[in-house]
């Protein structure tokens, strides 16, 4: 279950109209919401690979690791890659999810496992390789890429495949990724004495231009957005106050989770 952004929204303005400290726009919201959900979405993975580090206890609840794998998921999908040998029919390349024609609405992130899948459905992970290698290991028989044991270079956002007989009308190009979170929206209509009236509905450009868009975290995230964008709050409305005292509480939140 995602954070509803307008819980947050009205913990914000809770704490900031509490002692007439100032008020912060929808429009000033939604942009500092964003900012929130990705620094949020980005240290996920940097205290991943801290936490691989270190000894985890044998308490599922208390697995840092899966904690942190839980949060992740909610990001984690599959797609089907796009063959392309026109643009440039000597090097033919595949198009990633996300960045061509295919699912383009989801912002790759971090690619995770690319896998072959031949026409009589046998599925081979493909093996990454650097650019210098990758061209190395052709020049000998004994090394060179199989449709057994294929190899892929990831660069331009584009996947070349070796051996060149892997193209769209021998199988299709699997991968696992990791998409960026969309960007929260408050979305509001103008009521009768010009207030802010929340909008609900789910934000369609088209059918529902003033429409809501929800966090993407885990629930577990509440707290930490409202004290992020209280943060940085203080700041719009040029009060340090609720800076300080917001990244206060970020700090001890922080320490004691990993305490």
């Amino acid at each position: 279950m995602s954070v509803n952004v307008n819980s947050v929204y009205t913990k914000v303005l809770f704490v900031l109209n509490k002692e007439n400290r100032g008020y912060m726009t929808p429009t000033e919201f939604n942009s500092l919401a964003q900012q929130a959900q990705l620094e949020i979405f980005e240290s996920y993975f940097q205290e991943l690979n801290q936490q691989l580090r270190v000894d985890q206890p044998d308490f599922d609840y208390a697995d840092r690791v899966k904690t942190l794998d839980e949060k992740i998921q909610l990001f984690k999908t599959f797609s089907t890659s796009v063959y392309d040998n026109t643009t440039t029919p000597n090097n033919p390349y595949w198009i990633l999810p996300g960045v061509g024609t295919s699912t383009a609405d989801i912002s790759l992130y971090k690619l995770g496992t690319v896998a072959y899948k031949s026409l009589n459905g046998q599925y081979r992970e493909l093996q990454r390789l650097e650019k210098t290698e990758f061209y190395n290991i052709e020049l000998s028989p004994l090394t060179k890429s199989s449709t057994t044991f294929p190899t892929y270079l990831f660069e331009g956002n584009k996947l070349y495949i070796n051996p060149t007989t892997i193209t769209g009308s021998t199988g299709t190009i699997n991968v696992d990724y990791v998409f960026k979170p969309s960007a929260p929206i408050w979305g509001f209509t103008i009521g009768n004495v010009g207030q802010y009236v929340y909008n609900p509905n789910q934000f369609n450009q088209t059918t529902e231009p003033n429409g809501s868009i929800n966090f993407q975290l885990h629930n577990s995230e509440e707290s930490t957005l409202v004290l992020k964008i209280l943060a940085y709050a203080g700041i719009v409305i040029n009060d340090l106050q609720v800076t300080q005292v917001a990244d206060a509480m970020l700090s001890k939140q922080e320490n004691n989770e990993k305490s």
